[in-house]
């Protein structure tokens, strides 16, 4: 068993882990923290061991990134920032897991949870 913080040593505010997500292929998973680091926070994980390595933290893009999606396709992550009333979409780079923020933005009151639906 393995134990991951979100937040870095000597951090010091409210955390409030509030989604978990591995990226289609399984190589990287995506952690968010809503508390007072309004974070995405990206580990890779290992092939051989399935151990956890933090990579990097994101800015969620807003307050309270209470959900996120990752498209079927691994290219986009939308982050649903439930207090600052808007979602948020990221390019994801499919070989590092890297987090791009683009300029796509959908503005909706207290967004809690977002999920693609299957075309028929």
């Amino acid at each position: 068993m393995q134990l991951k913080s979100l937040v870095p040593d000597g951090f010091r505010g409210n955390i409030q882990a509030a989604d978990i997500h591995l990226s289609p292929d399984g190589r990287f998973l995506y952690a968010s923290n809503r508390g007072t680091a309004n974070e995405i926070i990206q580990f890779a994980v290992s092939k051989a061991t399935g151990m956890l390595t933090f990579v990097k933290r994101y800015g969620s893009q807003g307050r309270s990134p209470r959900n996120f999606v990752i498209d079927p396709t691994g290219s986009y992550m939308l982050v649903s920032n439930q207090f600052s009333n808007n979602v948020s979409v990221f390019a994801i780079d499919k070989r590092s897991g890297m987090l791009k923020p683009t300029t796509a933005k959908i503005n909706i009151d207290a967004p809690m949870c977002i999920r693609f639906v299957p075309a028929d």
